[in-house]
């Protein structure tokens, strides 16, 4: 089991940047798919982006395409952190922002919230127009 905690919310306005962090315990991310999703009340959990941490075949990146161009995840090996940048923030990408992981020892994007076990608290992300 992996635990999950996000960080770097906040309220911005329509034009910034936030990059919220997602830190891991427990386990390292190798071998393991890490998603960012989002949800704002009465919906579900909408995929945002993800990242395979496979080391032997260097990590791939997967992104929604509300969120292509504009947001970028990545991971630090050292730190065990998987990042969201979001730049060109707008007011429809208010929200909570969560990570969950899931092992998955190969490149293949997993958008489906309901096949992750491990999440995070979620952080919150609030864009004013």
């Amino acid at each position: 089991q992996v635990q999950l905690v996000e960080s770097g919310g906040g309220v911005v306005q329509a034009g910034d940047s936030l990059r919220l962090s997602c830190a891991a315990s427990g386990r390292t991310f190798g071998s393991y798919f890490v998603g960012w999703f989002r949800q704002v009340p009465g919906k579900e959990r909408e995929f945002v982006a993800g990242i395979s941490c496979i080391s032997w075949t260097g990590d791939r990146t997967y992104y929604s395409d509300s969120v292509k161009g504009r947001f970028t995840i990545s991971r630090d090996v050292a730190k065990n952190t998987v990042y969201l940048q979001m730049n060109n923030l707008k007011p429809e990408d208010s929200a909570v922002y969560y990570c969950a992981a899931i092992f998955r020892p190969y490149s293949v994007v997993q958008p489906d919230p309901h096949e992750y076990r491990d999440w995070g608290q979620g952080t919150q992300v609030t864009v004013s127009s």
